[in-house]
């Protein structure tokens, strides 16, 4: 087993500001605090950002599944247009939406078209370096009333920021709906995000829901470089897909928690080469070198009523990226983290459709001013939405 321990976030730290913590459960022994330090970030909700937001053509927005920004400060946002309010089903937006810090429109775009193939439920969207766009797909859910089809969303795709087609890995179909290929190099199985390390050019692919491995490729040519499982050993040929029947049973509390990865749902990749990669259903962060060398890990909200901790991963703008910011999905709360020492700052929010509240918070995205993006997936009761919180100075 590892020779490193995984480190519980202790209780509830509040963070003062506008949003208030709803708390920020854990195994630690140390009482909670009425207050943090004052270098730790605090947000407010941004009420002139709308959602939804003004669209041509009359367009309408389905579920929301992902957001980012660019470095431009453009905000990026992924929806599904498979699920828009029934009845709007001709007017469904292009999935791929592009914004400017304003809000305002700048393009649309994506969706099936010739030399590619385009999945059946978008999941995530990064925008690199250099511009291009990276989306990953998941279909089918295991919730039937989700899955459009039951065919298998098997690819990876880049995309000029103008919506150009660059290059696909994998395909539709590739593999068995139960059956994960953890060491096939050529393909991806229901992969969940990418995220690109310009200093090695390469992409680091969360892969995902139906492997349960990182899958490293040169970002140009997505020749495969490298990959590894949970703790930074090679996943077994055919995990299948996680179960999260079962995944709210795990021992949070033994220092290595399971051998394998469950969901892996969220990877970031740090200026000084350390790559975040979060295992949802098993509420963990486990961090590695570029290279695939285990750091640590710790367990997120382990406590929690809600399993599905650590959806989204992002990272505070300063030099150092000091803080480390996880979305958790299940339990409608942001939490603060000191990146490197992994040990609990704070959280804020709760469970609600208030702004400042979550449903579904699927993933976190930060601009050059440091403020917060979030995208939620619950289609009800308000819709799925995207929120700004601004950094208070």
């Amino acid at each position: 087993m590892p020779n490193k321990l995984a480190k519980l976030l202790p209780l509830s730290v509040i963070v003062p500001g506008l949003l208030l913590a709803s708390g920020l459960q854990g195994c630690g022994a140390e009482p909670a605090h009425d207050a943090v330090p004052a270098e730790v970030p605090r947000f407010e909700v941004d009420h002139s950002w709308q959602w939804p937001p003004e669209l041509p053509n009359d367009w309408v927005v389905g579920v929301v599944t992902w957001v980012d920004v660019d470095r431009h400060d453009h905000v990026w946002v992924l929806h599904r247009p498979r699920q828009v309010p029934e009845g709007l089903e001709e007017r469904a937006a292009p999935p791929v939406l592009e914004f400017d810090e304003t809000g305002r429109f700048v393009q649309a775009w994506g969706g099936p078209g010739e030399g590619y193939d385009w999945g059946d439920m978008e999941h995530s969207l990064s925008v690199d370096h250099q511009d291009n766009v990276w989306l990953t797909f998941h279909n089918p859910l295991e919730r039937s009333w989700a899955a459009p089809v039951w065919r298998t969303d098997d690819m990876l795709l880049k995309f000029t920021s103008e919506g150009e087609f660059v290059r696909q890995l994998g395909g539709r179909d590739r593999h068995a709906l139960a059956v994960g290929a953890n060491t096939d190099t050529t393909s991806v199985h229901l992969a969940t995000e990418a995220a690109v390390y310009p200093d090695t050019n390469e992409v680091f692919v969360a892969d995902g829901y139906g492997n349960r491995r990182v899958l490293v490729l040169d970002a140009g040519t997505l020749a495969f470089k490298r990959m590894w499982g949970a703790f930074g050993r090679q996943p077994p040929p055919a995990l299948g897909r996680g179960d999260s029947a079962t995944a709210n049973m795990i021992d949070t509390a033994d220092p290595a928690g399971p051998e394998h990865f469950n969901s892996v749902h969220a990877v970031k990749v740090s200026r000084d080469g350390l790559v975040y990669v979060g295992d949802r259903s098993y509420r963990r962060i486990q961090v590695f070198t570029v290279d695939g060398e285990y750091v640590d890990q710790v367990f997120v909200n382990p406590t929690a009523e809600g399993f599905r901790t650590t959806s989204g991963i992002a990272f505070s703008t300063d030099p150092q990226q000091r803080f480390m910011y996880v979305a958790d999905y299940e339990n409608g709360q942001m939490h603060i983290l000191d990146r490197k020492a992994l040990t609990a700052l704070g959280s804020f929010g709760t469970l609600g459709e208030a702004p400042g509240e979550f449903l579904g918070l699927h993933t976190v995205a930060v601009d050059s001013k440091g403020n917060l993006w979030t995208a939620e997936t619950q289609p009800k009761p308000v819709g799925s939405r995207v929120q700004r919180l601004n950094l208070i100075p």
